[in-house]
């Protein structure tokens, strides 16, 4: 499989040969939910926590006499019945929510995402990235010259994150250039994971060369 390359100006800067097993992978939708919910569940805090009543601080002495006020029995005010008292089956601070993801499940689950996001034509290959100073406006030119080359329209432009930008090294000027453009969200090609690709419409990769080469060597 071939794909084309733009570089900054949006023109045609090469090709690359995308690696079949990356990039053609079969769409596992057991897979993929399994993996993304397990990654959601690794991260809640679990610090939900109620107290139950016997931690709920005074009620120690019986709200009226058992007898001959007309009124319902009552033992405590820190009955789950009564306001401010204890909560009955709530959610405790103990539970554990971590799910076990092997490498081998996340990389796969990786490898199918990838290859939809390609049949679909939601993934972008970009030469690089260089700034020689930090500059937004000059990245947002760059993003929306390498969208409208690619065929995708002018993305670049939207008030809430459409494209997940994955940049091969650490680039200060890049970084800081594509921070404050509210259609983008940047990560480094080496945390790519199912969970964020699908979480964005499209996928734009930099400096495919390495960044392909890294991402077959984690199947």
């Amino acid at each position: 499989m071939q794909a084309k390359i733009y570089n900054q100006k949006g023109a045609e800067a090469g090709m690359i040969t995308l690696p079949e097993k990356v990039f053609a992978a079969k769409w596992r939708s057991d897979l993929v939910h399994q993996v993304v919910e397990g990654m959601r569940s690794n991260k809640r805090a679990g610090t939900a926590d109620t107290k139950d009543r016997g931690e709920v601080r005074g009620g120690g002495k019986k709200p009226w006499k058992q007898k001959g006020t007309g009124r319902a029995r009552h033992g405590s005010i820190r009955s789950p019945i009564w306001v401010g008292g204890g909560v009955t089956h709530g959610p405790l601070a103990e539970k554990n929510y971590k799910k076990k993801i092997s490498k081998k499940m996340r990389a796969q689950a990786l490898f199918s995402v990838l290859s939809k996001k390609w049949k679909d034509g939601e993934i972008i290959f970009m030469e690089t990235l260089s700034m020689p100073k930090m500059n937004t406006q000059a990245g947002l030119e760059a993003v929306k010259n390498v969208a409208k080359a690619a065929g995708v329209g002018n993305v670049a432009v939207s008030k809430k994150p459409r494209i997940l930008t994955a940049l091969f090294s650490r680039n200060e000027n890049a970084e800081k250039s594509l921070r404050n453009i509210p259609a983008l969200e940047i990560v480094f090609s080496r945390n790519l994971n199912p969970k964020d690709v699908l979480d964005y419409k499209y996928l734009l990769i930099e400096n495919p060369a390495e960044s392909v080469k890294f991402l077959e060597s984690r199947g």
